[in-house]
């Protein structure tokens, strides 16, 4: 189920990160020459990746010390996304963060403050800090009247090693605990996509997701009315894709299949 000459044909590519381009420090196959190729057709790019944890700055240094060179500007996360929600939300309001530097700076570029008292909100993203304290924090101040929020709602995500808990498994502790569900900012809620075509100011008819997640990536793209492409390099494998209710457009074994 694949039509490559359709696929190339597109303007704009929305394309995940963690289980597309690398598993962790690890370089996927023909990634290397997909971004060359991006490059070469002159096509509008976007690196739209679930992780908070990095910059984009920080995303930028990461691939080119795995050999691709990519700007800055060519990555957005669902900490820019989550930060900016927020922002429309609560201008300069204060934060609890259970997360990496890179949501941290997100929130304070938006103007908010840190705070471990009586914040607005409790976030929570990917973090190798989390532990029973901060868990025990999180749900005393949600139960107090913060407002729970997630980056993003996926549950695992690829390392080299394997698969590792993410920011959805992280969350829930504390939606149990408290009793509340938590707004999840990332894919595929449709702000974060739209952000991301805005960003490349592209038409829906010219655009294409590439993804390795059914529940995030593809269901994203299903319902931004975008062509969909499941790569079987990361999280999603072949018989996980039929009970879903949605199907991608395109199903590769990995990026190295589009270059051409």
């Amino acid at each position: 189920m694949k039509d490559l000459d359709k696929i190339r044909s597109k303007k704009a590519f929305i394309i995940d990160m963690d289980g597309v381009i690398y598993h962790g420090n690890q370089l996927l196959r023909g990634a290397a020459e997909f971004v060359e190729w991006l490059n070469q057709r002159d096509k509008s790019f976007l690196f739209l990746t679930n992780s908070s944890e990095r910059s984009p700055l920080e995303l930028a240094q990461k691939l080119s010390r795995l050999g691709i060179m990519v700007a800055p500007e060519h990555f957005y996360t669902s900490a820019l996304a989550t930060a900016r929600f927020l922002a429309s939300q609560h201008p300069g309001g204060s934060v609890y963060v259970i997360g990496e530097p890179g949501l941290i700076q997100a929130l304070y570029d938006a103007g908010f403050t840190m705070n471990n008292i009586n914040p607005d909100y409790v976030v929570v993203g990917e973090s190798r800090g989390y532990n029973l304290e901060n868990l025990e924090r999180a749900v005393k101040l949600v139960r107090g009247g913060a407002r729970l929020i997630g980056t993003n709602p996926d549950l695992s995500g690829p390392v080299e090693g394997g698969i590792v808990p993410a920011c959805g498994a992280l969350v829930t502790p504390i939606e149990l605990a408290a009793k509340v569900k938590a707004y999840f900012v990332g894919k595929p809620n449709p702000l974060m996509m739209r952000h991301g075509m805005r960003q490349l100011n592209a038409r829906r008819e010219d655009t294409v997701i590439i993804g390795d997640r059914m529940d995030t990536d593809i269901v994203a793209g299903v319902e931004s009315d975008i062509e969909t492409v499941l790569v079987l390099s990361g999280v999603t494998l072949t018989e996980d894709v039929p009970p879903f209710p949605y199907q991608p457009n395109h199903i590769l074994d990995g990026i190295f299949e589009i270059p051409g």
